[in-house]
């Protein structure tokens, strides 16, 4: 792996696509009785799953816990990503996006043209309607993830991995997207909409066709995220701490594009395995409608919950839901990840950041529900899809990110500036 020096960022920044994101450093010692936990906390919750549920939801688990320590490892950001393109001109993390959306384009086309599945499931990708509440969802979603500081996966890997406040942000995304789901039927039925859209079934294209389409897009995109940068003279990332050989792998930081590699394979895992693509925030729901069927509110009769499939989530555990136990591995994976690391140190919340995360929470939970997901369900797994409702929620979460820019300073939250040496 290529070393960096720091001080060299600024004469980077016309090359910016070729600056490393990790440089080799001496690393803080592994925090053993934190990495104890969670290993023994993965192992008795996998044995749980395996009990209650079935093998499947183990292998889900699995899979989880691997999400969770690639995000950690590379740090690999979707709001830190468009808050830096929208901020400075900062295109790293975009780049690492199209080059992870375009390995899962390719990986999703072969596997919904030929119905390849691991456990006899049908695969189905995430193909939503694009209309009024994917506009307002999304954005709501960009303004709430920069407040929040993540976005879904960022919540739940920067929880496992030791940061205080995405406690408060989980808690307010869960509120949020309980809302969102009783609020469902009035933005889908009173509110107008055009059907499912996909570039490979609606439109003739066939997936070759339709991900030769998106290829171009995602070459474009790049392109155009290189230009912005050369022009706007954009700082270069952090980079993060290294080291060499194997040790690289469970100890070190791993590249940005590596990381994009590894998530797009670990999505296509999922959809194989269980028939849909990785996501996140339907458990979010799940959990805030159990948690008022407890204190006696029947949600059985909310538009949201009112499906067989949903009506049997509320009644059964919850490590019978496959979202849910993949996000329990992503939590655990993180953490894990973070204490090899030495770097699980939670700290304490300054009131403006409480604030933040608390309404950014609410934000996002709303928003995906009404925009059928996240940055994971929507962006990642909509657009690897084919489905047009992606790519509208990826503009639209960038204009809230655009946004959100403007709201930050009020909660004392910093934007990366253009004279920064990095970002």
């Amino acid at each position: 792996m290529a070393q960096l020096n720091v001080n060299n960022n600024s004469a980077n920044r016309s090359n910016i696509n070729l600056s490393p994101t990790t440089v080799v450093t001496k690393l803080n010692p592994v925090q053993k009785p934190f990495v104890m936990l969670g290993v023994l906390a993965s192992v008795i919750l996998l044995i749980a799953i395996l009990a209650i549920a079935n093998g499947t939801q183990g292998v889900l688990f699995i899979i989880g816990l691997a999400l969770g320590a690639t995000l950690l490892h590379a740090r690999f950001g979707f709001t830190s990503a468009f808050r830096r393109f929208a901020a400075v001109g900062n295109g790293q993390g975009l780049q690492a996006h199209m080059l992870m959306l375009a390995v899962a384009s390719t990986l999703f086309a072969i596997i919904l043209s030929t119905g390849f599945s691991f456990t006899g499931i049908e695969p189905k990708g995430y193909v939503s309607p694009v209309g009024v509440s994917v506009l307002v969802g999304a954005f709501m979603f960009g303004i709430g993830m920069q407040l929040g500081n993540g976005c879904a996966s960022g919540t739940l890997y920067s929880l496992g991995g030791g940061s205080s406040s995405m406690i408060l942000t989980l808690l307010s995304f869960v509120a949020g997207s309980t809302l969102g789901a009783y609020h469902f039927s009035f933005w889908m039925e009173d509110t107008p909409a055009l059907p499912p859209i996909s570039l490979a079934t609606s439109t003739g294209l066939g997936y070759g066709g339709a991900l030769a389409v998106q290829l171009v897009l995602f070459a474009l995109i790049y392109w155009i995220t290189l230009q912005i940068a050369k022009r706007r003279k954009a700082p270069v990332m952090k980079a993060l701490p290294t080291t060499t050989g194997w040790k690289k792998i469970l100890r070190g930081s791993w590249p940005l594009f590596a990381a994009a590699i590894v998530l797009a394979v670990l999505n296509a895992l999922t959809l194989t395995v269980r028939g849909t693509p990785w996501g996140i925030t339907s458990a979010f729901a799940l959990w805030g409608g159990k948690a008022l069927m407890t204190l006696g509110i029947d949600v059985t009769t909310w538009g949201y919950f009112a499906t067989d499939a949903n009506i049997a989530a509320l009644n059964n555990s919850v490590l019978a839901d496959s979202t849910s136990v993949m996000n329990f591995g992503i939590i655990l994976g993180a953490l894990i990840s973070a204490a090899s690391q030495g770097n699980f140190k939670p700290g304490k919340i300054k009131p403006g950041v409480a604030g933040a995360s608390i309404i950014g929470g609410l934000l996002m939970g709303y928003g995906a529900r009404l925009a059928f997901g996240c940055n994971i369900g929507a962006y990642f797994g909509g657009i690897a899809s084919f489905s047009l409702h992606g790519w509208v929620w990826a503009i639209m979460a960038m204009l809230g990110t655009m946004v959100a820019l403007f709201i930050r300073p009020l909660f004392g939250l910093k934007n990366p500036k253009q004279n920064d040496s990095v970002c």
